[in-house]
């Protein structure tokens, strides 16, 4: 995400963690989940947080822009977008404690530590230098036993003109945190020096496995594709799609919200974007939207996507040069924004364990950028819609 909230006069105040209550009409929901097909959350199931940069195995822990579960053994992936100001990029493992029965959220404990290699078995470069990596977002390949994480890529701009190039990528790495491979990338999400392709932050943010494809989501839009968002319009963000043999399928565009607020002072900075998609099947979807305004904090929601309908824009080089195209069709599941005190930055998204009653959970948790005005905080929901496996 942009750096500017780093210079934001924004406090966060720690409180008590957020005891389990129903969402509003949850049984009048879960029935017209059922019958509709759409997501409907049936039951908030708790708050958990972790401290502020605790040491893990030599490490300092935070950051954590993602996260996935293997199903079978319960253990939770965290990946920290730390590109070596502490420690060198990694992903953590653990366990999230939630009660199968009564659907509990009662706790997350963090244990392992795991270095990211590149394909010679040397660690990313730290920040700053060539081939360092910007880690956004990782998933568990139940099928295999592999990971699969994207880096969000860098370039310089006006405000970081000695950033050097690094191109976004999406890689397989196995619990090693070995090297296995990559897919390839669309030509239009090629990093340049000038303003052509996606911004700086707005590589790569989301990541997502369905029954047989991958997809990938650029947080904000291309300069072709037009400005950010703002106050008065949204933008289009780009959702890549890959066959699971690693094949490229299709591009389509997600219309990104108008800003919740105006940035105060008025020359104050904000941000808009997906920070996580999580599918339900081949053409359903999860997104997370999380900006950032200053003056206000984080505001987030939580939509479902549908790509069926909706136009391919792998081979269109332009959003904006006034030809048509349908943008994939979302619906607003959930505001998280009213979800802890104040908001927090959340960007990672996961099916967590299927409970007694039938229900999936879902759990969405925030960066905290190692920032000590914020928190790393997870939700955790339950749901009738579940994943297609």
């Amino acid at each position: 995400m942009a750096d500017f909230r780093k210079i934001a006069a924004f406090v966060v105040a720690v409180t008590a963690p957020l005891g389990a209550a129903p969402v509003a009409s949850a049984n009048a929901q879960a029935a017209e989940g059922r019958e509709t097909g759409e997501v409907r959350i049936t039951r908030f199931l708790g708050e958990q947080r972790l401290p502020h940069k605790p040491e893990i195995r030599g490490t300092v822990m935070g950051g954590f822009s993602g996260f996935d579960r293997d199903p079978v053994t319960g253990t939770w992936y965290f990946i920290s977008d730390d590109r070596w100001r502490y420690n060198p990029a990694r992903f953590y493992t653990g366990q999230l404690d939630i009660d199968r029965v009564s659907g509990a959220f009662r706790g997350v404990r963090v244990t392992g530590v795991t270095t990211f290699k590149q394909a010679d078995g040397r660690p990313y470069p730290a920040y700053g230098r060539p081939g360092s990596a910007d880690p956004e977002t990782i998933r568990f390949d139940p099928r295999t036993g592999r990971l699969l994480w994207a880096h969000e890529g860098d370039r310089p701009d006006a405000a970081h003109r000695d950033i050097p190039l690094s191109q976004l990528f999406v890689r397989w790495t196995d619990r090693r945190g070995r090297h296995l491979g990559g897919l390839p990338i669309p030509r239009n999400l090629i990093m340049t020096e000038t303003e052509r392709g996606p911004r700086r932050n707005y590589g790569f943010e989301g990541l997502t496995l369905a029954p047989n494809s991958i997809a990938a989501v650029a947080e904000g839009p291309r300069y072709e594709d037009g400005r950010p968002p703002s106050v008065y319009r949204g933008a289009p963000a780009r959702i890549t799609v890959w066959d699971r043999g690693g094949r490229l399928r299709a591009q389509y565009a997600y219309p990104l919200d108008r800003l919740p607020a105006e940035p105060s002072p008025e020359t104050g900075g904000a941000d808009s974007g997906v920070s996580e998609i999580l599918a339900l099947d081949d053409h359903r979807y999860l997104a997370l939207e999380r900006s950032w305004v200053e003056g206000s904090g984080y505001f987030t929601k939580l939509y479902e996507i549908d790509l069926r309908g909706a136009t391919n824009v792998l081979a269109r080089n332009s959003l904006a040069d006034g030809r048509p195209y349908r943008p994939v069709r979302k619906r607003l599941v959930l505001d998280l924004t009213r979800f802890g005190h104040p908001a927090q930055n959340l960007e990672g998204l996961a099916w967590g364990p299927r409970l007694a009653s039938g229900e999936c959970t879902l759990v969405t948790g925030s960066d905290d950028n190692f920032d000590s005005r914020e928190v790393t905080q997870f939700l955790a929901f339950a749901t009738r819609a579940c994943p297609r496996p």
